[in-house]
């Protein structure tokens, strides 16, 4: 596992804000067992039952508490770590909630970002730093190919457009920063639906359904017919890690938005991924709420990761039963409590790896 991605991570510090969170959590236990020292900034878990909390994931890194928006505590932790690398993951997650919050939702999503950045610029140590957004920061017109890194950043949504200025945040810095060749190596990932064992956010489909599995209740399924770039966790990860050695090796080349998403013919529904993980658990109980009472989300969004295919080299390796056999498994590996659940996740990055 050390010698993956040709090595670039072993003995690097590497500070991954949002170390709390699902993918945040999941990225730090493979840093770990790359071989990094690891440095995480984030708000506490929300519950006992997140990644970062169930893992023990404390006992394996460094953690400060804290909020993106403190810009002057987020540079005192630069200051003090000196990462060689970062990956900024702190962010409001969720659609449903940018429309409760959208204040918060912008401010953290925005100029979350431009802390981030401003602390990288301000730490000579930096040497490749990557902003994880999301597949929603694109202008959606709801056609049926994919979006490519060129295509507009938009959003109807408070989330997606959120996410959208944190790529435009992301393009001004490189351009306005980060061009000379003695600056850090800056990037972007944009990712689909990612899903997998520690998601327990609110809103999201297989965390309602693992909720009703555990408490007998339907799972709402707002929905069905929306079409996703559905992920398992480890999928978008290893194109962050294989755009990280790409920055370290070979610099600016590999700047600016990268694609990270499922082949291009895998498009699946909301309603499949529920016919989907029902099979592997039928006594999961559905219901749809009225159509007055749903708020805006996009309902077809797929993106073209033709560039990570050809210049970095990365592709996705499972096929959609495999993404979701996947994800259940890590579900359902934290119901026996009697598991190591540290420890299950590094045999499903294991497992990943060799598929």
């Amino acid at each position: 596992m050390i010698d993956l991605f040709s090595g670039e991570y072993k003995g690097k510090k590497v500070l991954v804000t949002g170390d709390t969170g699902f993918k945040g959590s999941w990225l730090c236990i493979w840093l770990k067992e790359l071989g990094a020292d690891v440095y995480g900034y984030a708000l506490p878990a929300l519950t006992n039952q997140d990644n970062f909390v169930t893992a023990g994931l404390k006992n394996h890194i460094h953690h400060e508490d804290g909020d993106i928006r403190d810009k002057d505590k987020l540079l005192a932790y630069f200051s003090k770590v000196k990462p060689d690398m970062a990956f900024h993951l702190a962010a409001q997650p969720l659609v449903i909630e940018s429309y409760a919050n959208p204040h918060y939702n912008f401010e953290t999503n925005l100029m979350g970002t431009v802390n981030f950045f401003e602390a990288v610029r301000s730490i000579d140590s930096v040497m490749v730093a990557i902003n994880v957004t999301t597949d929603k920061c694109y202008q959606n017109n709801e056609w049926i190919w994919g979006y490519r890194e060129n295509d507009p950043m938009g959003g109807d949504d408070p989330y997606s457009a959120s996410k959208g200025c944190s790529e435009l945040i992301t393009h001004s810095y490189i351009k306005s920063f980060f061009s000379k060749q003695d600056t850090a190596d800056v990037a972007s990932g944009r990712a689909g639906n990612v899903i997998g064992g520690g998601d327990w956010a609110e809103n999201r489909i297989i965390p309602d359904m693992m909720r009703s599995y555990g408490s007998g209740n339907a799972a709402v399924i707002r929905n069905p017919d929306s079409v996703r770039p559905w992920q398992f966790v480890l999928e978008p990860l290893f194109g962050y890690l294989k755009l990280g050695e790409k920055l370290i090796k070979e610099g600016k080349r590999f700047s600016g938005g990268w694609n990270f998403g499922p082949a291009a013919f895998e498009n699946y529904s909301v309603g499949d991924v529920v016919n989907e993980v029902r099979k592997i658990i039928p006594a999961i109980k559905i219901d749809s709420p009225k159509a007055n009472k749903k708020k805006h989300e996009a309902g077809l969004l797929k993106l073209d990761i033709t560039k990570a295919v050809n210049l970095l080299g990365w592709k996705p390796k499972l096929n959609f039963e495999q993404t979701i056999q996947f994800t259940v498994e890590g579900y359902l590996s934290e119901l026996n409590k009697e598991n190591d659940i540290y420890k299950s996740r590094l045999e499903q990055i294991k497992k990943y790896c060799n598929v």
